[in-house]
């Protein structure tokens, strides 16, 4: 079957992106600074739906909550602690480039270095603190480093921009744009922020009037796509289906069967331990391995395409080759089809893996995503276990031809990318340059934690065109990370998994979970999951340990202790230092009576604010020693999603009689801190401050009714 390419952009829709630049570039910096303090009207802002009538209702909720997003980026990057400090630059020449000017400065070599493409920097003629207002300055975006010691600038000066998107006369603009006409004219230069991620997010925001599955994405239903060609599912090869068997259990192979039935967009559910990463891999070898067996024109005639058969054991020989990281074996199968369409093709023998050499037309194109880095670890670590090599460098461009010097860095990546079977990238970097110019499309887009992303974010990878995408992650445990108060509150959060989610697009659930003593996972699988998740056989054995006998040491205990909650001044985060001194004395018992504890790789201690943690390494610094952290693991809840650890200490820091408990009550960051551990996990904090939310209540209780309550005096 041909894969549909996203349909080409008309030339109008490049004048997106210059619409975002000039809006950006049109803000009055301190404008914003004195703004960010007051909570805004709302006016001009919609709340995200679960469906949308039209491209235009779609962009029309997303695109003014991008802008409040960009806003708090830049009031954020002022706050960083690595903000550059004030740099020096001269005006070596200043032309107008279509709606836009282009300024050249002469700097110095380090701070060329210091700066990249769509960083937003801010130009004035004074150098000013916090509080003064100098009378011209004006935004400018990085558009790429010049020769020796020059930079060159994008600027837009027709005006200013305000709540209405329209630039509006401004005299410090006019200045500005007065002093940047001046050659030699001193300016100096703050780096505030890289625009790179939110850039490409916009673009691909507008991509989506483009897509071939655009109408599934504004109405969130899988009833909303008619495709011309029409499949049969693809069939698993008998060798390769025998050893998933073996190897996944009922709810991971219905997750990789509904992925070869060709919809468009298949969303599957893992909550913590039930073996996400394992059913990615498992589905990596079924799309590269298993072809459709009939394809139907639209006319209604079919077409079967055979090749010679192969015994059983010759097949059961290609396809663990193919596929390395299921067994750790080595090459990769060599054989291709003789014909076939492009992308997936059929064939006649089932037992043949379709994996093919980059030479050949024929190659199924994998794209694997995550939001970070460390979301995509540690698939990709199990697939290098194998060493299998995914790509290969052409020798023209690696160096071993004549041309006798360094090669070109670009091409040799180009080069890299164009011949893998798969590639790994965050969803930012999916929307570069290097992906977007590659000579193929990617056939399959596979997000992991794509509940951890905005929507605007998910639909980078997918702006290239691709005929289906794997959306793989869990809604109930961490949210998308939003800076600006204002678009969360209107759902700028909403992951797209999430919103077709609630609008009953159908999810495969991942439902035995091989991480948590039963004790532990009891609590979690009632409160989030509708008690659904199921224990493997003999977790319960393997995850008894010899502390066990003592009841306060878990499996799952809570510490009821009534400290003093305080926030340093100007961090937002919050303390519990009573808190923190029975951590303290809880984990030297543990570890002076169980040795095995003593180690990072088995104890962490978590907690949700980022000063508690500070706090609680400085103490363990002070009271162990500065190798603590090789006997112990501490770190937020955000620090620990996809981690875990043999034993596990929660520390909740909310204590007050009416305050509340802030972000403690986010169900989705109770639900990550409480699932790391395999043995244990102990909760330290107010049984009557959390009992203020419904979720944590319930735990409370829940502890009281198994006799694992006990409270701190």
């Amino acid at each position: 079957m041909a894969v549909e390419k996203a349909a080409a952009p008309p030339p109008s829709s490049m004048s997106n992106l210059s619409r975002f630049q000039k809006i950006v570039l049109g803000w009055d910096y301190l404008r914003l600074l004195r703004e960010s303090g007051k909570k805004h009207s709302g006016a001009g802002l919609k709340r995200v739906k679960n469906t949308y009538d039209s491209v235009e209702d779609y962009i029309g909720v997303f695109e003014p909550l991008l802008f409040e997003e960009v806003k708090a980026q830049i009031l954020q990057g002022t706050d960083a602690e690595e903000a550059m400090d004030w740099q020096r630059g001269a005006v070596a020449s200043f032309e107008k480039s279509d709606e836009f000017h282009k300024l050249t400065l002469a700097v110095v070599d380090e701070f060329r270095e210091d700066v990249s493409e769509n960083d937003l920097l801010l130009l004035t003629q004074e150098k000013f603190q916090e509080g003064e207002a100098p009378s011209a300055y004006a935004f400018a975006l990085m558009d790429h480093r010049g020769g020796s010691g020059t930079v060159t600038l994008l600027t837009c000066l027709a005006g200013e921009v305000k709540d209405k998107m329209e630039a509006e006369s401004s005299l410090k603009i006019l200045k500005m744009l007065s002093a940047l006409k001046t050659k030699n004219c001193l300016l100096w230069i703050l780096k505030i922020c890289s625009l790179s991620t939110i850039m490409r997010e916009y673009s691909a925001m507008h991509s989506i009037a483009y897509l071939p599955f655009k109408e599934m994405i504004l109405s969130a239903s899988d009833n909303s796509l008619v495709n011309t060609v029409k499949d049969q599912p693809c069939k698993i090869p008998k060798p390769l289906m025998d050893h998933l068997q073996d190897s996944l259990n009922s709810s991971q192979l219905d997750a990789i069967h509904a992925g070869l039935s060709h919809k468009p967009f298949v969303l599957i559910q893992g909550p913590p331990g039930t073996g996400k990463t394992q059913t990615i891999l498992g589905l990596l070898c079924s799309v590269l391995h298993s072809p459709p067996q009939r394809t139907h024109l639209s006319a209604g005639s079919s077409i079967v395409k055979h090749r010679a058969s192969m015994s059983i054991e010759e097949s059961h020989s290609h396809w663990r080759k193919a596929s390395p990281w299921l067994r750790g074996l080595n090459p990769r199968d060599l054989i291709g089809p003789i014909d076939g369409d492009d992308g997936l093709y059929p064939v006649g023998n089932e037992l043949k893996p379709d994996i093919v050499k980059s030479n050949r037309k024929y190659w199924i194109h994998v794209l694997v995503c995550a939001p970070s880095n460390s979301a995509l670890d540690e698939i990709v670590l199990r697939v290098l276990h194998s060493e299998q090599k995914l790509a290969s460098m052409d020798p023209s461009v690696s160096g071993g031809g004549k041309c006798g010097g360094a090669a070109d860095p670009d091409k040799i990546r180009a080069s890299i990318l164009d011949e893998s079977t798969i590639v790994f990238s965050t969803l930012s970097f999916s929307g570069s340059s290097v992906l977007s110019q590659l000579n193929h499309i990617f056939d399959v887009v596979i997000i992991d934690e794509a509940a951890q992303a905005v929507e605007p974010a998910t639909l980078v990878p997918l702006a290239h065109g691709c005929k289906q995408v794997f959306l793989v992650g869990d809604p109930v445990q961490l949210p998308a990370t939003v800076i600006s108060p204002t678009a969360e509150r209107y759902g700028y959060g909403t992951s797209l998994f999430k919103r077709f989610q609630e609008a009953g697009f159908p999810v495969q659930m991942l439902t035995t979970q091989y991480r948590m003593h039963p004790e532990i996972s009891m609590f979690p699988s009632k409160e989030f999951y509708s008690g659904s998740l199921k224990d493997a056989e003999e977790l319960n054995k393997q995850t008894t340990r010899p502390w066990h006998s003592y009841r306060c040491y878990g499996p799952f205990s809570f510490f009821d202790i009534e400290g003093v909650e305080s926030q340093p001044s100007g961090t937002g985060s919050w303390v519990n230092e009573d808190e923190i001194e029975f951590i303290i004395h809880l984990y030297h018992k543990l570890v002076t009576r169980y040795s095995t504890l003593k180690s990072s790789s088995q104890m962490a201690i978590i907690s949700p604010y980022r000063y508690q943690v500070k706090f609680l390494r400085e103490r363990f610094c002070a009271t162990f020693g500065d190798k603590y952290d090789q006997a112990v693991d501490v770190n937020t809840v955000d620090g620990f999603q996809g981690r875990e650890k043999d034993f596990a200490i929660f520390s909740c820091v909310r204590s007050n009689n009416e305050k509340g408990i802030g972000f403690v009550s986010d169900f989705r960051r109770m639900n990550v801190g409480i699932t790391r551990a395999r043995s244990s996990v102990l909760v330290v904090g107010s049984a009557f401050t959390l009992m203020q939310d419904d979720h944590w209540s319930n735990l409370v209780s829940n502890a009281k009714e198994r006799g694992c309550y006990f409270k701190v005096r």
